[in-house]
């Protein structure tokens, strides 16, 4: 897979991230007003919205790295050289990789032995357990991947992005 189609998948999980988290805002108005309103609560809405809430924030966590919308302390770090803040970016970027990386290969083996026994989430619903842990797996190899790209960038003398919050 090319860099600029890696791309195209981190805007595209971006944007399903944002869908997801619009159903869910729409899933937990409905249960309010069933519930509040017409004393006729679901047994779906919570579990499912809670579900496109853990798809759609490890979903999108490649594009919050590469967009760098994620929470960064930087107070000292822009008091260094050019030169300095580019390999404590470096640095970032790397031990993000290798937490990554971490987390992908135990929350693979977490969703293979709920997917092996069968388990299940143990609500009305009883819906697989797996569904709610595959997304670490993915989620967490799609944000090693970007963190990869990053260092490769950074070595490569691209300029450190200073995200949306300033």
């Amino acid at each position: 897979m090319s860099l600029m189609m890696f791309d195209r998948l981190t805007l595209l999980l971006a944007w399903v991230a944002a869908v997801l988290f619009v159903a869910a805002g729409c899933m937990l108005t409905y249960e309010v007003i069933a519930r509040y309103f017409f004393v006729r609560p679901t047994i779906w809405a919570a579990e499912l919205s809670q579900l496109c809430l853990i798809w759609g924030a490890l979903m999108g966590m490649p594009w919050a790295l590469t967009a760098r919308r994620h929470i960064s302390v930087d107070a000292v770090t822009r008091l260094c050289s050019p030169l300095v803040q580019r390999g404590f970016e470096v640095v970032a970027m790397t031990v993000i990789c290798v937490f990554s990386v971490m987390v992908t290969i135990k929350g693979w083996e977490i969703f293979w032995e709920s997917f092996e026994r069968g388990r299940t989430t143990g609500t009305m619903l009883d819906l697989p357990a797996w569904v709610a842990e595959l997304p670490v797996a993915i989620g967490f190899a799609l944000l090693a991947v970007q963190a990869l790209v990053e260092v490769v960038g950074l070595l490569r003398g691209k300029e450190i992005p200073k995200g949306a919050h300033e």
